[in-house]
């Protein structure tokens, strides 16, 4: 398994930008789908957005399309997610997350490593 290590998290007002990293141990980084999943209190953890582990190509929950962007650099063993024009109601704790499946996973039970998580937290 890889160990992933979210940062980049913060208190920021509704409208402004913040950009989250995760950064991955081990060689084996660009065989991984990765994928970003946020949980608020109370509720269930729920699917961000996914990036293919081959040709980068990216799927978003209808709630961030628009105004999140994910991307990795694998010669870093980096993912992040860019998150322009936040709202309150993005408010939550971020996950990134890695599938050992082809394709574009979106399901928790999907990703089999998960990092601790890094708080994002929008003010009106």
């Amino acid at each position: 398994q890889v160990q992933l290590v979210e940062s980049g998290g913060g208190l920021v007002q509704a409208g402004d930008s913040l950009r989250l990293s995760c950064a991955a141990s081990g060689r084996t980084f660009s065989t991984y789908a990765m994928g970003w999943f946020r949980q608020a209190p109370g509720k269930e953890r729920d699917f961000v957005a996914t990036i293919s582990r081959s040709n980068g190509v990216t799927h978003y929950a209808d709630s961030v399309k628009g105004r999140f962007t994910i991307s990795r650099d694998n010669a870093k063993n980096t993912v992040y997610l860019q998150m322009n024009n936040l709202k309150p109601e993005d408010t939550a704790v971020y996950y990134c997350a890695a599938s050992n499946l082809l394709g574009f996973p979106r399901a928790v039970p999907d990703f089999r490593s998960w990092g601790q998580g890094t708080q994002v937290t929008v003010s009106s």
